[in-house]
C-alpha cells in the first residue's frame, strides 16, 4: 500500500521498515520526470533508472510508490484549489442569503404590525358604525384615508415619483416576496451553475429572477447590461429619447425599445419605458425600468405600425460590490407580452416564464460571465481574433436572421404575391441601405449584377421531436435536406479568396468539414466555419469544382435544459474570412411550446440518420425518449436569403419557394421517423452517453493518454466527468475504443469516429478492428500491437483505412494507447485518427 510522504521521504523496500530520505538531487530528477510523464509504465520506470544514474540506487518499486504519491499530492492540490474557489463562491452566496433572510424577517415583522394596526382600525370602524353620531363615522374614515401621492406627470418631479415607485416595486421582487418565485425546471443550483434561476408562479404576465456572481465591478456590469442589443438577441433597437438627472444623484431615461418577433406567425413587440439608475444607501447600484402608460399621466408614445405595445412591469438589476472584487447581481424581468394578439397555438410561448428566463434573464448572466472570463484571461486569442470580434460576428448572424424573419417595411422589405398557396412567404429588398450594408460598392463580395435580396420564409409545427435532436440532425446531416444546386448558386455569389483558417483542426459530419471558432462557457452556443467541398464551380473555369464556406452559429444543443430555443443560422463567406465580410444569414429556429415538461433525457444518444435508414418497421430509440417525447410540440421558423438580379426575381422566387417546401418535407420525414409511434425500444447501446459507465470510460481514456504521452488529450473548461465526456464526444479527431480480445471489436466512438466509420453507436459493436484496415494496414497494426501492450502506446504513420460502407478514408497520423482503470488494469485499446477525410 502506498503511503503519503512529505519532502521526498518514502518507506524503504527492506526488512527493517526504516524510511529512506531522497536527496534534493533525486527529488529534482524525479520531479522533472514526473512533468514529462506522470504515470510511467514499468518498462518506462526501468528506463528512467538506466537514464538517470542518480536514481540507480533506488528500487523500481520505490520509483512506482514515489510516482503514486506524487500523483496523489497533485490531485489533492487541484482539489484543494477547486474547493477554495467553491468556498469563496459559497461564502458570498451565504452572505447574500443571510441578507435576504434579514430583509424577509423585517418584512414579516412589518406585515405583522400592519395586520394588527388594520385589525384595530377595523374594530374601531365597526364600533363607530353602531354609534348614531355621524361625526364619529367621518372621523374614523378620515383616519383611514391614505396619504396623497406626489404629482405623477411628465414634469421632472412627476417622473421622479414614478421612478421611485418603480424602484420600490423592483426591490420588492428582487429581494422580497412581491412575486411567488419557484425554481426553474431543469436548473441545478450550485457553485458551478450559471446562477440561481427562478420563475414566477401565478402572477400577472411572465417573470424570471436570477442571482449570480460575476468577476466584474458594478459600474462595468451596469454598462454591459444597459447595452441590451449586444446580449439580447431579440432586441432590435433601443432609442434614448430623453435623459434627466435627479437631485439624489440618479438618472432617469425615457426609452423606446423594439423586440423582434421570434417567428413569422406573430407580430413584433415594442415598449415605451422609464429607465431609472440610482445608488442605494448600502452602495448597491440599482437599475430599474417600467412601461409608461396613460394611467400614470406621464409622457406618452403613439402606437407604431406592425408592432404590438407590450408592458414592462417593474424590472431591473440590483448590483452589489463583493468583497475581494466582483459583484453579486440580481436580475428581475417581468413583462406582459399581450398573448391575446397571437394565434392560440403560440400563446404558451408568450405565457412562459421559462422562455423569458432562457432568452432574456439567463442571456444577461451568460454575457457577463463570458466577458468576465475574457477579462481574466486577456492574452487568450482565437487564431488572432479577439473573442469580442467573434461575438460580433455571431450577433450579426442573429440580427440578419431576425430581420429576414420579421421583414420590416422600414428596412426596405416588401412582400411578393404567392402562387396560390400561402405556406411560404417571399420578400424582396432592393433598398440601397440593405445592399450597402452587405457589400460596399458591390465589389468586395457579391457580384455587381446582384442588386436585390430575396428571402423565403415559413413556419411549421413540429411534434414529438425535441428541438435539440432535430437541430443536431440539421447541423450534422446537411445532405439530407440541402440542395447542392442552391449551395452552388450561393457559392458562386461569394468571391474566391485565399484560406486563412487552420483546417488541420477540424471535425467531419456527413461530407462537411466543421472548424470550431468559439463557444460560450456553458457550451450552449458556439460559432464555427463549415466547408462544403466541391459544391460549386469556379467563375473563371466552370469545370473546376469549388468549395463553399459557411459561417455558422449553433445554440440550444443541450437536451437537458428546459425551454431552450434551438437555432442553426449560417451565411456563405469567402475563404479569407474577413470580419467585415458581407453576410446573408439563413437558417432554422425551433422553439418548444410545452415548457412545463422535461423534453428529453441526457442519458440518450440517438443517431438520426440511422433512424431514417431503418424506417418505421425496425426503428430503435430509448424508452425514455418515447415517454418524454409524446405530445411534445415546437414551432420551427425557416428563412433563406439570396442575392439576386432584380429582373429575375420571379424566377428566383419560384426556385426559393420550392426549395423551402422541399426542406419542410424533409423535416416532416425526419419528425415522422423519430416520433414515438414509429420508434420502438432497444437495448443495443454498449456504452450510452450520460451514463456513469460512459463518463468513467471517458475519464480513463484521458488519464491514460496523459500518462503515456505526457500531454492532455482534451482542453476542457471543467473537471467533472460529464464535462470530460461532452468534450471527448465533440472532439474534432476520430476517437474509438476496441476490446482486448483475439478478434477486437469496437465498443465506443465519439461523434467524429462514428462519422469516419459511417455507422451508429447501435451498430458499432458489429465492426471488428481488422475490417477497418486494408492488407497493408493490418500488417502494420500487427507489428505495432505488441508495442502497445508493452510500452502502453504507439504512433502510427498516416495511411488509408475503410469505413463500414467500404469507403476509403485517409488520415494524417494515428495514435493508439492502452486504457487503464484506476487499479491499472487494462480496459481496452483507444485509437485516435488525426485529420481524416474520405478519399
Amino acid at each position: 500500500m502506498a503511503m503519503s510522504c512529505k519532502d521526498g521521504k518514502q518507506p524503504a523496500n527492506n526488512d527493517n521498515g526504516k524510511y529512506v530520505r531522497y536527496t534534493p538531487e533525486q527529488v529534482e530528477a524525479l520531479e522533472r520526470l514526473y512533468h514529462e510523464c506522470p504515470k510511467p509504465s514499468s518498462i518506462r520506470r526501468q528506463q528512467l533508472i538506466r537514464e538517470c544514474p542518480i536514481l540507480s540506487n533506488i528500487e523500481p518499486k520505490q520509483i512506482k510508490v514515489w510516482f503514486q504519491n506524487r500523483r496523489c499530492r497533485e490531485k489533492q492540490r487541484k482539489e484543494a484549489s477547486r474547493l477554495q474557489a467553491v468556498n469563496k463562491k459559497l461564502t458570498a452566496m451565504n452572505k447574500l442569503l443571510m441578507e435576504e433572510n434579514d430583509r424577509l424577517q423585517k418584512q414579516v415583522s412589518h406585515l405583522v404590525y400592519e395586520n394588527g394596526y388594520f385589525r384595530t382600525q377595523t374594530q374601531n370602524a365597526t364600533l363607530a358604525a353602531k354609534d348614531p353620531s355621524s361625526d364619529s363615522v367621518v372621523s374614523g374614515q378620515h383616519r383611514l384615508t391614505p396619504q396623497q401621492h406626489p404629482p405623477r406627470d411628465a414634469s421632472p418631479a412627476g417622473l421622479l415619483s414614478i421612478a421611485e415607485e418603480t424602484l420600490a416595486e423592483f426591490l420588492s421582487k428582487a429581494t422580497g416576496t412581491a412575486v411567488e418565485w419557484v425554481q426553474m425546471p431543469g436548473m441545478k443550483p450550485g457553485p458551478d451553475s450559471i446562477g440561481i434561476i427562478a420563475i414566477s408562479h401565478g402572477c400577472t404576465g411572465v417573470a424570471a429572477r436570477a442571482c449570480g456572481l460575476v468577476g466584474l465591478e458594478p459600474t462595468r456590469v451596469a454598462e454591459i447590461l444597459k447595452d441590451r442589443p449586444s446580449w439580447f438577441r431579440n432586441c432590435r433597437a433601443v432609442d434614448v429619447l430623453n435623459v434627466l438627472p435627479t437631485a439624489n444623484g440618479g438618472t432617469i431615461e425615457l426609452l423606446y425599445m423594439q423586440l423582434y418577433a421570434p417567428t413569422t406567425l406573430a407580430p413584433a413587440r415594442d415598449f415605451w419605458l422609464l429607465h431609472y439608475t440610482s445608488v442605494l444607501e448600502d452602495g448597491s447600484l440599482a437599475v430599474c425600468e417600467r412601461s409608461l402608460k396613460n394611467t400614470q399621466n406621464g409622457p406618452s408614445m403613439p402606437p407604431v405600425q406592425h408592432f404590438v405595445r407590450a408592458e414592462m412591469l417593474p424590472s431591473g438589476y440590483l448590483i452589489k460590490p463583493c468583497e475581494g472584487g466582483g459583484s453579486i447581481i440580481r436580475i428581475v424581468d417581468h413583462m406582459d407580452l399581450e398573448p391575446r394578439s397571437v394565434p392560440e397555438v403560440l400563446r404558451p410561448l408568450y405565457e412562459s416564464s421559462t422562455f423569458l428566463a432562457q432568452k432574456t434573464t439567463m442571456a444577461a448572466l451568460r454575457q457577463l460571465r463570458q466577458i468576465a472570463q475574457e477579462v481574466s484571461q486577456p492574452n487568450i486569442t482565437n487564431w488572432e481574433r479577439r473573442p469580442a470580434a467573434l461575438r460580433a460576428l455571431s450577433q450579426r448572424l442573429n440580427r440578419g436572421f431576425n430581420e429576414a424573419v420579421n421583414g420590416f417595411a422600414d428596412e426596405g422589405w416588401s412582400v411578393m404575391g404567392n402562387d396560390g398557396i400561402d405556406d411560404v412567404t417571399i420578400l424582396v429588398n432592393s433598398s440601397p441601405d440593405k445592399l450597402m450594408g452587405l457589400n460596399f460598392s458591390f465589389n468586395n463580395g457579391f457580384p455587381a449584377v446582384s442588386n436585390a435580396i430575396l428571402c423565403a420564409r415559413a413556419s411549421m409545427l413540429v411534434q414529438n421531436v425535441p428541438p435539440a435532436i432535430l437541430l443536431r440532425f440539421l447541423r450534422e446531416h446537411r445532405s439530407e435536406w440541402a440542395d447542392n444546386s442552391i449551395d452552388a448558386y450561393s457559392a458562386a455569389a461569394v468571391k474566391v479568396g485565399p484560406s486563412v483558417l487552420p483546417w488541420s483542426r477540424v471535425g467531419s459530419f456527413g461530407g462537411q468539414v466543421i472548424l470550431p471558432l468559439a463557444q460560450t462557457i456553458e457550451h450552449e452556443e458556439f460559432l464555427e466555419v463549415v466547408k462544403l467541398e466541391g459544391v460549386g464551380h469556379s467563375p473563371e473555369d466552370a469545370t473546376m469544382p469549388r468549395d463553399m464556406f459557411l459561417l455558422q452559429h449553433c445554440s440550444g444543443m443541450d437536451e437537458t435544459v428546459a425551454g431552450m430555443c434551438a437555432e442553426l443560422i449560417f451565411a456563405p463567406i469567402d475563404a479569407s474570412f474577413a470580419e467585415e465580410a458581407p453576410l446573408l444569414p439563413s437558417g432554422f429556429r425551433i422553439i418548444p411550446l410545452d415548457f412545463g415538461k422535461e423534453t428529453s433525457s441526457p442519458n440518450r444518444t440517438l443517431d438520426l440518420a440511422f433512424a431514417l435508414e431503418i424506417g418505421p418497421a425496425g426503428g430503435r430509440a430509448s424508452n425514455e425518449y418515447s415517454a418524454n417525447s409524446s405530445c411534445m410540440r415546437s414551432v420551427m421558423t425557416i428563412a433563406f436569403e439570396f442575392a439576386i438580379e432584380s429582373h429575375m426575381q420571379e424566377h428566383f422566387a419560384s426556385m426559393a419557394r420550392q426549395y423551402v417546401r422541399s426542406i419542410i418535407s424533409s423535416i416532416q420525414r425526419v419528425a415522422l421517423a423519430l416520433s414515438p409511434t414509429h420508434l420502438g425500444s432497444h437495448a443495443g447501446l454498449r456504452t450510452r452517453l450520460g451514463t456513469p459507465e460512459a463518463q468513467t470510460l471517458a475519464r480513463w481514456i484521458c488519464q491514460s493518454y496523459r500518462c503515456y504521452l505526457g500531454v492532455e488529450l482534451l482542453k476542457s473548461n471543467g473537471e467533472g466527468s460529464d464535462s470530460i465526456l461532452r468534450t471527448l464526444w465533440h472532439h474534432s479527431d476520430a476517437i474509438m475504443c476496441c476490446s482486448l480480445k483475439a478478434l477486437p471489436v469496437f465498443t465506443f466512438a465519439n461523434q467524429a469516429g462514428l462519422d469516419m466509420l459511417e455507422t451508429t453507436l447501435v451498430a458499432l459493436q458489429d465492426i471488428t478492428l481488422e475490417k477497418m484496415f486494408d492488407e497493408h494496414g493490418r500488417k502494420t497494426l500487427c507489428s505495432e500491437f505488441p508495442q502497445i501492450m508493452q510500452q502502453g502506446f504507439t504512433c502510427i504513420q498516416g495511411g488509408i483505412c475503410l469505413s463500414s460502407m467500404g469507403r476509403p478514408v485517409s488520415y494524417e497520423r494515428a495514435v493508439a494507447w492502452k486504457v487503464l482503470t484506476e487499479e491499472e488494469n487494462s480496459q481496452c485499446i483507444c485509437f485516435m485518427f488525426v485529420n481524416w477525410s474520405f478519399v
